[in-house]
């Protein structure tokens, strides 16, 4: 069986290493702790199924990373990962059929069926 490629992309190393081990059992994780380098990671080892993506990092903020990946990769999902959702909808208005948001911080359960449904358009049996 293919596991799913989940690219996690988060400036705070704990979040990353969380989200990665939460995910490694069922995914295939890549992770990068910036814009630049989810944008190299994508381009070298992409295309991947999903990325969780924090609203708020230095430099690019998520949504427009989440536009960029989007953009290369039209099927790509996102999965926005924040603790200000009031700067995720500054930027965006609404999301995509392939998209939604997780406030942090999130339950390791809530994680894993809101990436399976997201994934697979169904809950986790």
């Amino acid at each position: 069986m293919t596991h799913a490629r989940v690219l996690i992309v988060d400036d705070e190393e704990s979040i990353r290493l969380f989200v990665a081990r939460a995910l490694a059992a069922d995914y295939e994780v890549e992770t990068a702790a910036d814009a630049g380098q989810a944008l190299d990671i994508a381009a070298r080892h992409g295309p991947f199924d999903l990325c969780v993506i924090d609203v708020l990092m230095p430099g690019m903020k998520g949504d427009e990373l989440g536009r960029r990946l989007r953009r290369a990769h039209p099927d790509i999902k996102v999965l926005y990962f924040t603790g200000h959702s009031d700067q995720l909808f500054a930027a965006i208005e609404t999301l995509s059929a392939n998209e939604t948001f997780l406030y942090k911080p999130v339950y390791v359960d809530c994680l894993l069926h809101t990436l399976f449904l997201l994934l697979f358009d169904r809950i986790l049996p």
